[in-house]
C-alpha cells in the first residue's frame, strides 16, 4: 500500500528572483544613459566653450590689424571699410595726435567711440557689468565711463568691421559666433589708447654692464590695449581677452 504524496506549494520565489534581475537591469540602463546624457553635455559645453575662445583670438587678431591699418589680406587699407576712410578717428600717427584724440573720447558718456576708448580709470572688468543695476552708483561714476555692458557693446567694433575680413568660406562660416550680429551673441572688441609716461619717453628699455643703452623703439609713445569678448552659442559661455599692442618702427 502506497502512501499518497502531498501536494507541492509554489511560493513564487523564482518570479520575485526575476523581477529583481529587471530593476537591476533597468537601474543599470538608466544608469549608462544618464551617465552617456551628462558626457555629452560636457562634450557640447567643451566644444561651445573652444569655439568661443577662438573666436575671442580672431576679434585680437583683427584688431591689431586695425591698429596698423590693414586689410586682412595684410595689404595696406585703400578704400572702405578701413578706419582712415569711414571714421573720424584714426589712430595717433605722432605724439601731437594723441591728446586730441583722449580729449576727444573722454567727452563721450562711455568714453569710448568707435571701438576706440581711452585708459579706463574706473572698473577694468567692464564684461562683468550686463545690466544697469549691477554698477555701483554709475551716475558718480559717470567719468570714470562705467557704464552697462550693453552700452559699450554699441561702441564696440564686430569681426571685420573695419578690415574687411570675412568669415566664410564656400563650405560655410568658419567661426559661426562672428557671424552673429544682435547684442546677445557674437563678438566685440575695443581698443584703448594709453600714453607711456614722460619718464619712459627719456628711459631705456635695457642697460647692459658698460651702461650702453636699448632705447625705446616706438613710432608713437602710446600703447594699445585690446579687449575682446565673445560669446558662446550656449547660455552663459563667454571668453575675455586682453593684450596690449605697441606700434615699432624699423632701424634706419
Amino acid at each position: 500500500m502506497t502512501s499518497a504524496r502531498a501536494p507541492f506549494r509554489q511560493r513564487g520565489v523564482a518570479l520575485f528572483i526575476v523581477i529583481i534581475f529587471v530593476m537591476l537591469s533597468m537601474l543599470l540602463a538608466l544608469w549608462a544613459s544618464r551617465t552617456s546624457l551628462f558626457q555629452e553635455m560636457l562634450t557640447g559645453n567643451d566644444a561651445d566653450y573652444q569655439r568661443t575662445f577662438e573666436a575671442a583670438q580672431a576679434l585680437l587678431q583683427d584688431a591689431e590689424l586695425d591698429i596698423r591699418g590693414e586689410m586682412a589680406d595684410g595689404s595696406a587699407c585703400s578704400a572702405a571699410p578701413c578706419r582712415a576712410y569711414t571714421s573720424s578717428l584714426q589712430f595717433p600717427g605722432d605724439s601731437k595726435e594723441i591728446n586730441p584724440l583722449i580729449t576727444l573720447l573722454e567727452a563721450e558718456a562711455t568714453r569710448c567711440k568707435d571701438a576706440l576708448c581711452t585708459r579706463r580709470v574706473g572698473r577694468q572688468d567692464f564684461w562683468n557689468y550686463a545690466k544697469e543695476e549691477t554698477v555701483v552708483k554709475p551716475a558718480a561714476n559717470a567719468a570714470s565711463g562705467e557704464v552697462p555692458l550693453s552700452a559699450l557693446k554699441a561702441v564696440g567694433a564686430r569681426y571685420g568691421q573695419y578690415t574687411g575680413a570675412a568669415n566664410t568660406t564656400a563650405a560655410g562660416p568658419l567661426n559661426p559666433i562672428l557671424t552673429e550680429t544682435d547684442e546677445k551673441h557674437g563678438g566685440w572688441y575695443w581698443i584703448e589708447i594709453m600714453r607711456y609716461s614722460d619718464a619712459a619717453k627719456s628711459a631705456s628699455l635695457i642697460v647692459n654692464a658698460s651702461t650702453s643703452q636699448l632705447p625705446l623703439n616706438l613710432d608713437v609713445y602710446v600703447v594699445f590695449r585690446i579687449t575682446a569678448l565673445a560669446l558662446g552659442r550656449k547660455p552663459g559661455t563667454s571668453v575675455v581677452l586682453q593684450q596690449t599692442y605697441v606700434r615699432q618702427r624699423l632701424k634706419d
